[in-house]
């Protein structure tokens, strides 16, 4: 079935089953490559991706649950105000080890930054909860985030 999502700004007619996770629409149907798999269950964050904005999971949601919706990938979120400052903060606190996860961690960081311009310790936490670094660079992360927020 053909659906047309909008993805960093252009619309793109897919045709896709509808129970097709956005992940691979991005990754396989119009090679995006930045978003990564890592768990397929949502455990991890390595696929996160902005809904209007708010970090979601790309591999568990479904093209036909998009609607009108906008969705923003790692490609373009530098082009936004929160976006940018992250991957700034990113490159100054050497936050990269093996970088497999860095794009997940960055749109979460992100979409926290987006809402909330000067979160807590607890903000960040809750925010950064559901991605996991398997190299540990946690420190580097919230150093990275607290210094975007100022």
């Amino acid at each position: 079935m053909a659906y047309t999502i909008k993805v960093n700004g252009t619309s793109h007619s897919v045709d896709v089953d509808g129970d097709t996770p956005l992940l691979w629409v991005l990754r396989d149907v119009l090679g995006m490559t930045g978003t990564k798999f890592g768990c397929g269950k949502a455990l991890c964050g390595a696929c996160t991706v902005h809904l209007d904005g708010a970090a979601i999971r790309s591999c568990i949601t479904t093209i036909e649950s998009l609607g009108t919706s906008e969705i923003t990938t790692i490609e373009a979120v530098g082009a936004t105000t929160a976006g940018a400052k992250i991957q700034k903060a990113w490159l100054a606190n050497e936050v990269v080890q093996c970088g497999y996860c860095q794009s997940g961690q960055i749109m979460s960081a992100s979409a926290l930054i987006a809402g909330n311009p000067h979160p807590s310790d607890s903000d960040i936490n809750d925010a950064m909860s559901g991605n996991v670094c398997r190299c540990g660079t946690y420190q580097r992360i919230r150093a990275a985030i607290r210094s975007a927020a100022i």
